[in-house]
């Protein structure tokens, strides 16, 4: 201690100084929404609120929802973000205002070879990327689709009906996770894997490997505290995604593009084929087309979200009928007298399944694809008397909104009728969002249904799930990143008695 009393006044007033700009850099954003008029949780030096994310996103949003009310403000490290509930608000900022203050997402610049992809892609860039891919997902392209995505069902339900014949529980993601990766890879870039019988290939342990992902991670922590690193970080080609798994798969996306271009056979106009066309050449118009690392991005961004998005969807879909048989056993009328004696599925009565809808409609309420969205503003603009201002992140969280009970009575319920053709027209668009909204919404929403809808059908039309002593009620969600279970999700498979036929 008597070291410290030997120190020059110079040295005691740089050190004075040093102490003084650290407790500035480290206390001084924490004001931001008390200036606003904004209540929240109050944050610690560094950390913000996010210390509260150790119960997961999805409570920490909810517990802010019932305690704070319509709007609150948060703090991921020094960042101030703003959560806005109000329906009207949130129209303003997915839809009014997307294309001049509100076109970005939140971007920590820690995408590595990701870093044009169309989710994370900016302003003019990702709009030249978005109106590239929409024409993939139009109504004709799924319909051309769909033979492609009925061989992969039928091997779906016979993997299924495998295990339940040994009468085993199915762990549900085993089978729904390998069922999208057949079906992205295949309509994608015609390209089979068979996952479903090839667990071990390198696309499926590969894409496990990418979604391990950890809020705590020292990267993402270094780019909270200290924001601007990320540029720097940016610079170096750091990222969330393992190297690894990224090298690999646009190694292997490339060489199937090389062999798409150097093939004398024709291709099959599919997601590749579309960007390949569109691509950037000397003679081209050089603000319409892709270029090669945007094509290969966009690639590996549709097999990161269609595996995973896909497939959680559906295992909750399984999870949520196998616990409300009477749910189950309407859809299952529905689907005889749509598909009458097992008849094979057509696509176009598929979309006319008025229940199957609903019943869908339902569970993604209560598990949405995108259970935050995200924007950044721009420059300062003022919102239903609140000015935000440039830079803040707007966040809507759609997982309290979905299970609020002023808008859902009984929101834990699982209640398909409150998406009726009688009772949708109620809704309000902006409480329900699991696929987002806006133009910034899932631009593989209509795919995914599609896929969703179609092994839903065939499964059901010879089996019935049903809950066994494995499944887990109530189930506990993972705190970490996407909404998942902790624990996988089992049921049992059981076939359809004759009588019920």
């Amino acid at each position: 201690m008597g070291y410290f009393l030997y120190f020059s006044a110079e040295t005691w007033t740089l050190l004075v100084a040093l102490i003084t700009l650290i407790l500035v850099y480290a206390y001084w954003p924490y004001g931001t929404f008390k200036r606003m008029g904004i209540p929240g949780p109050t944050p610690v030096p560094f950390f913000g609120t996010m210390l509260a994310y150790r119960k997961g996103f999805t409570g920490f949003d909810t517990e802010c929802f019932k305690k704070y009310g319509k709007t609150w403000g948060i703090f991921d490290g020094r960042q101030p973000v703003l959560c806005i509930t109000d329906p009207a608000m949130i129209k303003t900022v997915l839809i009014k205002e997307c294309y001049s203050l509100f076109t970005n997402r939140r971007n920590f610049r820690l995408n590595g070879q990701l870093y044009d992809a169309v989710s994370i892609a900016e302003d003019d860039q990702w709009r030249r990327i978005r109106s590239v891919l929409s024409p993939s997902f139009t109504s004709g392209r799924l319909k051309e689709m769909f033979d492609i995505m009925k061989r992969h069902s039928a091997n779906l339900v016979s993997s299924m009906n495998k295990t339940a014949e040994k009468d085993e529980p199915l762990e549900l993601k085993e089978f729904f996770g390998p069922y999208s990766m057949d079906v992205v890879t295949s309509t994608a870039f015609s390209v089979d894997i068979d996952s479903l019988n090839n667990p071990s290939d390198p696309f499926v342990t590969n894409i496990k490997k990418m979604l391990k992902f950890d809020l705590f991670n020292p990267l993402f922590l270094i780019v909270a505290f200290f924001p601007f690193m990320g540029p720097l970080f940016e610079k170096l080609e750091f990222s969330f995604f393992p190297a690894s798994v990224t090298d690999f798969f646009y190694a292997s996306l490339q060489k199937i593009k090389s062999n798409r271009e150097t093939s004398k056979l024709k291709s099959r106009v599919d997601f590749l084929q579309l960007m390949i066309d569109s691509q950037k050449n000397q003679g081209g118009d050089q603000d319409k087309g892709l270029n090669d690392h945007e094509i290969l991005s966009q690639a590996m961004i549709f097999i990161f979200a269609g595996y995973e998005t896909s497939s959680s969807s559906m295992t909750f879909l399984a999870y949520n009928l196998a616990r409300n048989p009477h749910v189950m056993k309407r859809l299952q009328e529905e689907i005889e007298s749509t598909f009458p004696n097992k008849a094979p599925v057509d696509y176009q009565a598929l979309m006319q399944m008025e229940y199957l809808d609903s019943v869908i409609n339902e569970s993604l309420r209560l598990y949405p694809i995108a259970p935050r969205l995200e924007r950044v503003a721009k420059a300062s603009v003022e919102i239903n008397g609140l000015v935000i201002p440039k830079d803040m992140i707007v966040l809507v969280p759609t997982w309290p909104l979905h299970r609020d009970p002023d808008l859902w009575p009984e929101p834990e319920e699982f209640k398909p009728e409150r998406f009726s053709k009688e009772n949708k027209e109620t809704i309000d668009p902006y409480t329900y969002m699991p696929f987002g909204a806006g133009p910034r919404n899932c631009i593989g929403m209509r795919f995914a249904l599609v896929m969703m809808k179609l092994a839903m059908v065939e499964i059901l039309q010879r089996h019935s799930f049903a809950v066994c002593k494995e499944t887990e009620i109530p189930l506990e969600m993972d705190i970490q990143g996407l909404i998942s279970p902790k624990r996988p999700i089992k049921l049992k498979l059981v076939p359809r008695s004759e009588t019920s036929s």
